[in-house]
């Protein structure tokens, strides 16, 4: 529980030094029943069928993916990979946790996140604008919501695996991990240990853990 604690207040300190730099934004309005992806664009309505508007990638998942699992899952279903979602305002992701791991500190700039636990528990915070903290402890069949552009985060701190799935508000939330972004970015580091009162070497190490490798 103490390092529950120490998480919580460091989730504090990152959404306070990441609150004014956020921005957040939401889908356009559109004039018709759905967008007609551009190879697709002249085709008529009558050609377009129900598999324009169905996402198998869930299923296919839980049909092939290794249980218990040995890593963090992210499926997606945003209108990257499901077009049809283009112009609706929504998407969606499931989320699968190995027993302790923690989905880090994060924000969706163009959307809400409505979060269920469809299996094991969940324990998720966010930081509001003020800088408050709410916590929840979340067991199968609970719902959680977290504000637009709030930073949060979801951990599995239980022995069992967690699935969960998440709905969003646009049909592109986009998502900023935040100690990537912070450390792992190029910010110089003298402005970070300023930021976060610490030392420059603290800050060096967290750089080198969070900057991701040269491609």
């Amino acid at each position: 529980m103490a390092s529950m604690n120490y998480y919580s207040l460091v989730l504090v300190v990152v959404a306070l030094v990441w609150a004014p730099l956020a921005a957040v934004a939401g889908d356009p309005d559109i004039l018709g029943d759905f967008i007609v992806p551009a190879p697709m664009v002249g085709m008529p309505p009558t050609n377009i069928t129900g598999d324009f508007f169905t996402y198998t990638d869930f299923r296919a998942a839980n049909e092939t993916m290794p249980w218990p699992p040995q890593y963090f899952v992210v499926i997606k279903a945003n209108m990257g990979v499901f077009p049809a979602l283009n112009g609706q305002s929504v998407s969606y992701a499931m989320l699968v946790f190995p027993s302790g791991y923690v989905n880090p500190p994060h924000t969706h700039p163009r959307a809400a996140e409505l979060l269920f636990v469809q299996s094991g528990a969940l324990s998720v915070g966010f930081v509001d604008t003020a800088g408050k903290l709410y916590t929840q402890d979340l067991m199968a069949g609970d719902l959680f919501v977290f504000p637009k552009g709030l930073v949060h985060y979801q951990y599995n701190q239980g022995p069992n695996p967690a699935t969960a799935f998440s709905a969003f508000g646009s049909a592109a939330p986009g998502t900023v991990n935040v100690p990537a972004s912070v450390f792992g970015t190029g910010i110089d580091g003298v402005v970070l240990a300023k930021s976060f009162k610490t030392d420059f070497w603290t800050v060096q190490k967290l750089k080198a853990a969070l900057t991701p490798p040269p491609k």
